[in-house]
């Protein structure tokens, strides 16, 4: 009886610890949707938790590449060292051409338009070779203009006179006349130097001779 006791109490015993030790067991964690448990690993600060249950860095958006919001200035700006292009000025200026019998210069007003000095002979030469007026002729309408330069007071033009461009001698004398006028009304111009395809000629024409350079005195 004794013995059937004592038995009882070891079975109790033995019950009571096993049901402790089973109440003692961690909680496991739960799943991911992966199927995969990842721990949640507290470090001794309160609430602070290790880098394994923070963000990884692929997870953060790119403050690059995120869309600008807000207003954006698209207004092209100039390059510095850029210059504006340069207004052009006009000026009447009086032009000189012949009667159609070429018995006399006559002269005309004309309006020109340049930015530089080079460019205000250039539109005066041509200003000469052109008359809207029957009853003005131009001298210089078949002679072409090669090139023209400005230094130290004195024009130099290169032209180039073909063949129907001949004049007779009066013709001649009132075509230097009518240049030598028209390019002297500008105070700047001291003389003219006037080449025929680059050579210095005797004679525009065979009639006169051609002075080098002609001047506001020998021109007169």
């Amino acid at each position: 009886m004794f013995n059937k006791k004592l038995g009882l109490i070891c079975m109790a015993s033995a019950l009571l610890m096993v049901i402790a030790g089973c109440g003692s067991k961690p909680a496991a964690a739960p799943a991911n949707e992966g199927g995969i448990v990842t721990p949640a690993v507290v470090s001794g600060a309160e609430g602070n938790t290790e880098a394994s249950a923070q963000p990884s860095a692929s997870a953060i958006p790119d403050p690059s590449s995120q869309p600008t919001t807000g207003n954006t200035d698209t207004t092209a700006e100039p390059s510095p060292g850029s210059t504006p292009p340069e207004e052009k000025q006009s000026k009447s200026i009086d032009v000189y051409y012949t009667d159609p019998q070429m018995m006399d210069l006559k002269p005309a007003q004309a309006t020109i338009a340049y930015k530089d000095d080079i460019e205000k002979y250039t539109e005066a030469f041509k200003a000469l070779q052109n008359s809207n007026n029957a009853d003005l002729i131009s001298l210089w309408g078949k002679i072409e203009l090669k090139s023209l330069k400005f230094e130290n007071g004195q024009i130099v033009m290169d032209i180039h006179k073909p063949a129907e461009a001949q004049l007779g001698a009066g013709g001649e004398a009132f075509a230097l006349s009518a240049l030598t006028k028209t390019l002297f009304q500008f105070p700047e111009v001291q003389s003219i130097e006037l080449l025929v395809d680059g050579e210095q000629v005797e004679s525009l024409m065979g009639h006169a001779d051609l002075l080098h350079p002609m001047t506001r005195d020998n021109s007169q």
